[in-house]
C-alpha cells in the first residue's frame, strides 16, 4: 500500500510550523499508520508545500548574506527534514508497540518532461497563508506568483510539471523486500530533467505528492493507494448548503466530476484524479480520508473509495458545473 499525505499533516492550519509542533503531529500520524504495518508492506509519501515554502522565505531573507538556493535543493532539503521528523515518530510508535521494523528514507528524484506545460504556468501552492498586504508585496517587488487559495488566504505559487518516472523505483522495491517501511517521493520527489546524453539537471518547480505517490504505486504493483488529507471524504458542492459527500466514486464518475470543474487543481483535483487513474490501470482500489479516518476507511466505514464498477456505469445524474466542490 502506498500511503499519501500532505505536508500540512505536520503543519496544520494555524499553527506557527515549529519543531515541537510538527514532532506532535508526526506522533499522532504515526499511531495512525503504525497499527498497519503488520499487514501492508508500505511506502510513505509526504507533500511539502508549508516546508518548501517556509524554506524559500528563509532564502529570500538571507540572500544578502548567503548564497541562495534553488527551488529543487529546498525540495531535497524538505525531503530530509521531513524523512527525519517520521522516521524518528514512525520508530518511537514502533518500538512503543513492540514491533521491529527498520524505517528509510529515500532520496528521490523524479523524472519531469521539459516541454511540460505547466513550466509555463504556476498552479502549486506552497509556503504559509500570506495577509493580503504581504501578498500585494510579493506581487510588486516580483518576489513570486501569488493567489488566493480556497478562500483561505494568499499564498505563493510555483509551476508544478507532472512526474513521468522515479528513479529511484526499484531500491525502493527492494527495500519493500526486505520489510522495511519506505518513506519515498517526499514532496513529490526532486524534480530533474534529461537532457543530452541523458544527463539529468534539476528544475525549478515542485511535484503534485499526490501524482507522484499514484506513478509510485502503479509501478510498484500496489493493491492499494490511500490519499489523506483534511477533509473526512470527498463532497460536491463543498462548503455549500447543498454540499453531497461522495462515500463510493467509480472512476466514470470521476472522470465526469472533474471534466465538470468542481474539483479544484491545487486542492481536490489531483488527489481524485490520481485515485482514479490509479484504480482505472491497476484495478486496485483508492481511498481518500482524514489520516485519523484511515483505519475505519479501509473496513469501508469512512472516507471515499474510489473503485472500478464496470456493472454501474456512469451514473445518469445531472451535476452542475463549478468550483464549490472538494
Amino acid at each position: 500500500m502506498v500511503v499519501a499525505f500532505g505536508g500540512n499533516a505536520l503543519i496544520r492550519h494555524g499553527e506557527d510550523g515549529t519543531l515541537r509542533e510538527q514532532q506532535r503531529n508526526a506522533a499522532r500520524l504515526a499511531r495512525a499508520l503504525v497499527p498497519l504495518v503488520r499487514r501492508w508492506q508500505m511506502v510513505l509519501v509526504h507533500g511539502n508545500g508549508p516546508q518548501v515554502g517556509n524554506l524559500l522565505l528563509r532564502v529570500e531573507e538571507s540572500i544578502t548574506k548567503v548564497p541562495p538556493v534553488t527551488l529543487d535543493m529546498c525540495v531535497a532539503q524538505s525531503q530530509g527534514e521531513i524523512g527525519a521528523l517520521l522516521e524518528i515518530a514512525l520508530l518511537n510508535r514502533l518500538r512503543a508497540v513492540k514491533l521491529e521494523r527498520a524505517v528509510v528514507t529515500v532520496l528521490t528524484h523524479a523524472r519531469v518532461d521539459s516541454d511540460d506545460p505547466a513550466f509555463g504556468l504556476a498552479t502549486k501552492p506552497i509556503g504559509p497563508f500570506l495577509s493580503r498586504y504581504r501578498a500585494g508585496l510579493m506581487r510588486r517587488e516580483r518576489k513570486g506568483a501569488v493567489v488566493e487559495d480556497a478562500g483561505r488566504g494568499f499564498r505563493q505559487v510555483v509551476a508544478s510539471p507532472r512526474p513521468v518516472e522515479i528513479l529511484e523505483l526499484e531500491a525502493i522495491r527492494r527495500l519493500l523486500e526486505d520489510g522495511n517501511l519506505v518513506i519515498a517521493a517526499g514532496g513529490g520527489g526532486i524534480p530533474v530533467v534529461e537532457g543530452g546524453r541523458r544527463q539529468l539537471s534539476g528544475v525549478e518547480a515542485v511535484i503534485d505528492k499526490d501524482y507522484a505517490a499514484g506513478l509510485l504505486a502503479r509501478d510498484l504493483g500496489a493493491e492499494r493507494l490511500a490519499i489523506l488529507t483534511d477533509v473526512d471524504q470527498v463532497y460536491l458542492y463543498y462548503g455549500r448548503k447543498h454540499q453531497r459527500p461522495l462515500p463510493r466514486l467509480t472512476v466514470a464518475d470521476a472522470r465526469r466530476f472533474l471534466a465538470a470543474g468542481h474539483f479544484p487543481p491545487g486542492s481536490m483535483g489531483p488527489k481524485v484524479e490520481t485515485a482514479a487513474s490509479f484504480v482505472e490501470r491497476s484495478g486496485g482500489e483508492a481511498l481518500i480520508t482524514r489520516p485519523d479516518l484511515l483505519h475505519a476507511a479501509l473496513r469501508g466505514r469512512a472516507g471515499t473509495r474510489v473503485v472500478v464498477d464496470p456493472a454501474d456505469g456512469p451514473s445518469r445524474r445531472r451535476v452542475r458545473k463549478g468550483r464549490h466542490a472538494r
